[in-house]
């Protein structure tokens, strides 16, 4: 396991586990980040990191793809 943030851009991964404080977890989830659901690294800008989850494009900050395991 490791983190969003190490992942490789253009391959598809699967989300294992998501960390951090419940309210943390709970934003994520509502963004689409649940254990299980395929997960794509766009690229990374800057601080942020793009993804492509569930058909969509979402620009998370570095320290949140960090809670991310895949």
């Amino acid at each position: 396991m490791m983190p969003l943030t190490l992942a490789p851009e253009g391959e598809e991964q699967v989300i294992r586990r998501i960390g951090g404080k419940p309210d943390v977890r709970k934003h994520l989830e509502n963004l689409g980040f649940v254990a299980g659901s395929p997960v794509m690294v766009i690229t990374s800008l800057g601080g942020n990191v793009i993804v492509s989850i569930k058909e969509s494009r979402v620009a998370i900050s570095r320290e949140m793809a960090q809670k991310i395991m895949i």
